[in-house]
């Protein structure tokens, strides 16, 4: 940077000696924080919009703390609160700064984007920035006072060896809670900041992430607690565990704005629902409005402090009700608060000034159908961590169920035949040591959802591969490539009878594999490489003229891999390529992997057992099955950190969970199939392209819909 004169040149570097202006982060924040958002706001900074940010904000400069943690809803403010402390920072009391974001991409996105966009509209922030490319990196802001700003994510390389004053965790809940096996982010960032003691300021915000790991946690009366869980609420719980509470406009008694709180009246209308809801004070029951109404204050008007309404009250705190006639329009507050450097903050969806009642409730009613229909609990989750501000409690989990609950839920469905109703077949294949387990299962519509039912289970145990008194040998997926070639005939090709006694059958839809298994080290070889190279067969049978293998089958052919993580997707398709660690599977990239959310199909399967009436998205199961098919059923339990095998063998479970998992991804995508105007393989008996006559010698028609050569399959073979 070059100056004119040696007066610029001071007046340049006057930021890093200025001794700091007496302002906290809200009120800087008021004076020179400008928000350029057209549509939404446009102006300097204003408190009164989320009134409940003040306190938090006043927290940063003060010396009794050495960490903030605030969780709380999507369009609370949260993270604008970071943008005024950064003002405050740059104009008023110059340090370091570090800002760690979930990912790298995240971090470098945010940069780019809506931390220049905040240097460009805020004048006051963005001429505290020293000019110059080399200045304004994507992950290193330089400022005339000689303050850094880093932009970091959670690795251990990026969290070790740097001193900082002042720490921003941001969506903490979306960062790995476990940072290469060193510990949570939070801590090891603080640790950036020891140094400077009082001086030092660690910040976490986030909308809570995880699930409740003990479902029958109960709160102690008047405790602030949260539930047990990770991430967000488990640092709120180590601080002062302060609630935002209003003053009810009826009876004057604080509470909390909770979403259990909300009288959502009864209608199929959803939006009529939203937009009627109201809240009911759990003190006097009286009816609060969101924009208010005959005379009771609205939502915006009840968050006001000024006015008495609202307030945080720490753990161990009371806030008295205010008398008639009280001339301390805020009240009063009794107790001794819990003592932290900590200060800890949980506001609930409600009373997310950015948001409102009738969007929090229809994303709600909306999530809630959808449990119903499918049995899903991801769009539930969603928006109860993040429209609701609370942690979720997984519905459903099933504690103490026993074989026999489930046994008594089967019926005279016929002995591995079709049964009415029943649209297309999805098979699934779990590959053990030394055999094949195999399940077929019909899907039929069910009160604009879907239902399951169980049509055959079966193990392949005998390769064609002889001895020398020509007997078979044991299957060994692991060790023959060519005993993959039975899942053919056997299972791809397979056919079923209709249960109408027609004499028509109903071919297999599309199968789905595990492609997971360990590698047997004797032979060199793997499950997971078999498995490859069993799908390139059947993609490579319509180049190779190869007689033994129909063309077009590994169209309806799936490979699968479990995936437990807290992801966002139930299913997702993943090409694995060589650069992995289990390379020796010998993926090229071109092998399409269909990813399962192992935890979610699961706790979706999970809520299916417990539906008995039909047509309600249930299960259904022949009287016929073996009785260790019962006892798979109910092989595994969720606990705090996902399913885990409880018994030896869980395949049955599984191999459900695989089927919804196909029926999930297109082009079947069976939660939002129109049964009343299905494609031509989900269609009743009499138009289905899966059913057929084998007593006419009629084929079944394939359900390869695509060209005999692709462009996809074509670039592969020649790579």
């Amino acid at each position: 940077m070059q100056f004119e004169s040696v007066e610029e040149m001071i007046s340049a570097a006057a930021g890093g000696i200025r001794p700091p202006e007496r302002l906290n982060v809200a009120e800087a924040a008021e004076k020179y924080r400008y928000l350029n958002n057209p549509g939404s706001y446009v102006g300097y900074w204003d408190n009164t919009f989320a009134p409940y940010l003040v306190e938090p904000m006043e927290v940063l400069t003060s010396f009794d703390y050495t960490g903030m943690v605030f969780a709380g809803p999507a369009r609370s403010g949260k993270s604008d609160t970071l943008f005024n402390w950064l003002t405050y920072t740059a104009k008023c009391d110059p340090a370091d700064m570090m800002v760690v974001h979930m990912t790298m991409n995240v971090a470098r996105d945010w940069s780019q984007k809506d931390l220049r966009r905040a240097f460009r509209h805020s004048k006051e922030l963005g001429k505290q920035v020293a000019p110059g490319r080399h200045n304004q990196s994507t992950h290193d802001i330089r400022f005339l006072s000689g303050m850094h700003m880093l932009v970091k994510w959670p690795t251990i390389t990026e969290l070790s060896g740097k001193t900082v004053g002042r720490n921003w965790l941001a969506d903490y809940d979306r960062m790995p809670q476990d940072v290469d096996g060193e510990g949570n982010p939070y801590d090891l960032t603080a640790k950036r900041a020891e140094t400077f003691r009082r001086n030092g300021m660690t910040v976490a915000e986030s909308s809570p992430g995880f699930e409740v790991t003990d479902p029958k946690w109960q709160p102690k009366k008047g405790s602030h607690e949260a539930p047990p869980t990770q991430g967000i609420l488990s640092l709120y719980n180590r601080g002062d565990r302060r609630r935002w509470l209003w003053r009810c406009p009826h009876c004057a008694d604080p509470f909390e704005p909770d979403f259990s709180l909300l009288v959502i009246p009864d209608s199929a209308d959803h939006v009529e629902a939203a937009e009627a809801t109201v809240m009911g004070c759990p003190h006097c029951g009286g009816m609060i409005w969101h924009d208010g109404k005959e005379g009771v204050p609205g939502k915006h008007e009840l968050n006001q402090t000024d006015l008495g309404n609202a307030r945080w009250v720490k753990e161990g705190e009371i806030w008295l009700p205010r008398k008639t006639g009280d001339s301390n329009i805020k009240g009063s507050v009794e107790g001794k608060g819990y003592r932290s450097d900590l200060a800890t903050f949980w506001l609930k969806g409600p009373a997310a000034n950015f948001a409102d009642w009738r969007g929090i409730v229809l994303k709600w009613l909306k999530a809630n159908e959808e449990y119903e229909r499918t049995g899903s609990q991801s769009s539930l989750k969603v928006t109860v961590n993040t429209d609701q501000g609370l942690p979720y409690r997984a519905r459903g989990t099933q504690e103490g169920r026993l074989a026999e609950d489930v046994k008594t839920m089967s019926t005279d469905l016929g002995v591995k035949v079709v049964p009415k109703g029943v649209r297309f077949l999805i098979a699934t294949v779990d590959v053990q040591k030394w055999s094949f387990e195999v399940q077929v299962q019909g899907f039929s519509p069910a009160n604009k959802g879907y239902e399951v039912t169980i049509i055959d289970r079966f193990s392949i145990e005998k390769s064609r591969r002889l001895d020398d008194d020509r007997h078979p040998h044991r299957l060994q997926p692991a060790t023959y490539l060519e005993d993959w070639d039975i899942l053919i005939d056997q299972v791809i090709l397979k056919t079923y009878p209709l249960g109408d006694g027609s004499g028509r059958h109903m071919s297999i839809r599309r199968t789905g594999c595990d492609s997971g298994g360990a590698a047997d080290k004797k032979n060199d070889s793997s499950v997971t490489k078999n498995a490859y190279d069993f799908y390139r067969r059947l993609r490579n049978a319509q180049f190779q003229d190869d007689a033994d293998i129909p063309t077009g089958l590994h169209n309806r052919f799936q490979l699968l891999k479990g995936d437990p993580s807290n992801a966002s997707w139930r299913v997702n398709i993943s090409y694995p390529d060589s650069e992995r660690s289990d390379r020796h599977a010998n993926a090229r990239g071109e092998i399409p992997i269909l990813r399962i959310n192992t935890n979610a199909l699961k706790d979706q399967v999970d809520v299916m057992l417990d539906r008995k009436t039909s047509g309600s998205g249930k299960i259904n199961f022949p009287d016929w099955l073996p009785d260790d098919f019962w006892k798979e059923m109910v092989a595994e339990e969720r606990t705090e950190k996902g399913w885990k095998r409880i018994s030896t063998h869980n395949e049955a479970f599984d191999l459900v969970c695989y089927s919804i998992a196909l029926a999930l991804y297109r082009p079947v995508n069976i939660e939002t199939l129109d049964w009343e105007d299905a494609p031509e393989w989900a269609t009743d008996w009499d138009e289905n392209s899966l059913v057929f006559s084998p007593a006419k010698d009629e084929k079944p028609i394939t359900t390869d819909t695509r060209p005999k050569f692709s462009l996809e399959d074509l670039g592969a073979e020649l790579a």
